[in-house]
């Protein structure tokens, strides 16, 4: 017997088949924008459902340790840029031969093309020492982070924004310039902006760098390493 007051519930159950093809057409449409963003400028109140999403996300110990950080200035944008540029490089010469020619022909201008800049970061200690979910597993708080930033990428497509991740800088160089604390992780540049055109598929698979591997070589049952089929270990 439930010991919870009802009015604390709503009811479950699966959602309409048009809502459901929905969710499902914005997981799979959702891609990684680089370079293909348009100048217009995004309304506020777009910005303000999707960070409304985004904080939605679950989070260990409901410690919600996110920071959502907007740039608009062109400026500062562009010294963005010059940090993510100087990484970019160093990442090139990481790769050999054929693979770094591969790699430099990707375009990658979303950080000086998309209007908005969103830094987002992850607070490790906005729960306090001792934090439910995150006693056994400290990285918790960064998993929870980046539900928030799913969250955050699929109300864009929603709204028919564009994002793109970008990874590629120091840590310091980023705190440096938007003034983060040393403890906050840096979670990411996210390249933020409307686009007219999607790619039909992961732009690395279309260009040639990696291929979605099939699903069901990644599925496991009960130990590691066992497909369904397999006789029992």
């Amino acid at each position: 017997m439930h010991d919870e007051p009802n009015d604390h519930f709503v009811r479950a159950g699966a959602f309409s088949i048009e809502e459901r093809e929905a969710v499902y057409r914005a997981i799979h449409t959702r891609r990684d924008v680089r370079d293909q963003f348009l100048p217009d400028p995004l309304p506020e109140d777009v910005i303000a459902r999707m960070l409304a999403a985004a904080h939605a996300a679950p989070s260990v110990g409901f410690m919600q340790p996110w920071n959502f950080l907007l740039i608009r200035d062109a400026a500062r944008r562009e010294a963005a840029w010059r940090i993510f540029s100087k990484a970019n490089d160093e990442a090139a010469e990481m790769f050999s031969n054929e693979r770094r020619d591969s790699y430099r022909k990707l375009k990658l201008e979303g950080i000086r093309k998309a209007p908005l800049g969103i830094c987002v970061t992850c607070d490790p200690t906005r729960g306090g020492a001792v934090v439910l979910g995150r006693t056994h597993n400290l990285r918790m708080d960064s998993y929870s982070t980046v539900c928030a930033i799913q969250n955050f990428w699929l109300a864009a497509r929603v709204e028919g924004v564009g994002v793109g991740w970008v990874s590629i800088f120091h840590q310091h160089d980023m705190r440096a310039l938007l003034g983060i604390p040393e403890h906050v992780e840096v979670m990411g540049w996210f390249c933020v902006g409307y686009v007219d055109r999607l790619y039909d598929q992961p732009e690395l698979a279309l260009k040639g760098w990696l291929q979605r591997l099939p699903l069901e070589q990644l599925i496991f049952e009960e130990v590691w390493g066992k497909v369904s089929g397999d006789p029992d270990i």
